[in-house]
């Protein structure tokens, strides 16, 4: 049954979990760049050489998405390049990434051709991330309808927001991952995944889920990694504070507020000590993270509130991309099902494979 909702699908994810997911093993194992390089010819691939494996999760996920979920208007967000704004505050954000694979890449630029050509918009630039195009597309639209962020990347979670009705299905690497949660949170309530209608593998976040799971609520997940940082983004937070992060911003709400705590307490010693005290006994902090956070960098060295301040900005996604698109823009109705089968065709993938038996 279709619930009004715009989905808003980040593509740089799913094709990146669809091409993994099916590596031969010979890739999978391999050593070496040299190694994997070898095997090349092992990935599915059509005819005439087109590498596919990312490429048919993707559509089989797409089918089954406008199949059984029927979002009123979808969108695909992507990330084109890693030197985006942020690498301006950081050079060396997502510094430790190794290279795209280049069968992954090539699948990157047909996806972004097939999905616009079969009636989606595709969002993406070289100054922006995926995330960022999710962001200003919620805070467009979010008063005219539901809105749903589809993804893997926790950095999502920022967005929710249930006063907008703004929730997450967040995508889990396993099945029994989304099971679990579907018990620990559904269950109680006498709700089944059949009745939640969302897609394999995935749980759907509501605020408060997200602070259950992460410990803060949504609008605190940028306070959250500029103290514990994202080592997938090499993004570098506070070293030394992690498992206090979720207690101090429970109590302060933010990093800004935790630092103005500090450098308050830190006028007198007693001061300084009675703060760390009620770290302690009143937030359960048994190990007092004072030096982390105030530690000085030494030759560049980039710690302390500086980090904190830094890594909050990094993970911080932008919502006030200038688009100009309407609502009516991203309507599913725009979807051409017949183009789809047609690329399926071209590329060698069976359409049965894509669209189940039934859609033959």
């Amino acid at each position: 049954m279709s619930v009004r909702k715009f989905v808003i699908v980040d593509g740089s994810s799913l094709l990146s979990t669809c091409y993994y997911a099916v590596l031969p093993r010979e890739i999978l194992f391999a050593k070496t760049d040299e190694e994997k390089m070898r095997h090349h010819d092992k990935i599915l691939h059509a005819a005439d050489g087109t590498y596919t494996n990312g490429i048919f999760g993707v559509l089989k996920a797409v089918a089954s998405l406008v199949k059984r979920q029927q979002p009123d208007h979808v969108a695909f967000v992507f990330d084109k390049t890693r030197d985006t704004f942020r690498r301006e505050l950081y050079p060396d954000y997502k510094g430790t990434r190794t290279s795209t694979p280049e069968p992954l890449k090539q699948q990157f630029v047909l996806l972004e051709q097939i999905l616009a050509d079969v009636g989606f918009k595709v969002l993406y630039s070289d100054r922006y991330e995926a995330d960022d195009y999710a962001g200003s597309l919620v805070m467009k639209f979010r008063d005219q309808i539901p809105m749903v962020v589809m993804t893997k990347d926790h950095d999502y979670l920022q967005l929710v927001d249930d006063e907008h009705n703004v929730r997450a299905w967040m995508v889990q690497a396993r099945q029994e991952k989304a099971d679990e949660l579907y018990e620990k949170y559904y269950a109680p309530y006498g709700l089944d995944k059949k009745s939640i209608n969302l897609p394999e593998k995935t749980f759907e976040f509501t605020a408060e889920h997200v602070f259950a799971e992460e410990g803060v609520r949504p609008c605190q997940i940028t306070d959250l990694k500029g103290i514990q940082g994202d080592s997938s983004d090499n993004i570098p937070g506070v070293k030394g504070v992690a498992s206090a992060a979720p207690l101090l911003l429970n109590e302060y709400g933010t990093v800004e507020a935790v630092y103005a705590a500090v450098r308050e307490a830190e006028r007198d010693k007693k001061a300084l000590k009675e703060l760390q005290d009620f770290w302690k006994q009143n937030l359960g902090i048994s190990r007092s993270p004072y030096k982390a956070l105030t530690k000085t960098g030494e030759q560049g060295e980039l710690c302390g509130e500086a980090a904190a301040l830094l890594s909050k900005e990094l993970a911080t996604i932008k919502t006030d991309i200038e688009l100009d698109y309407t609502l009516d823009d991203f309507k599913l109705s725009h979807y051409d099902e017949g183009k789809l089968r047609a690329w399926c065709k071209k590329l060698d993938i069976k359409e049965a494979s894509v669209f189940g038996a039934e859609g033959k």
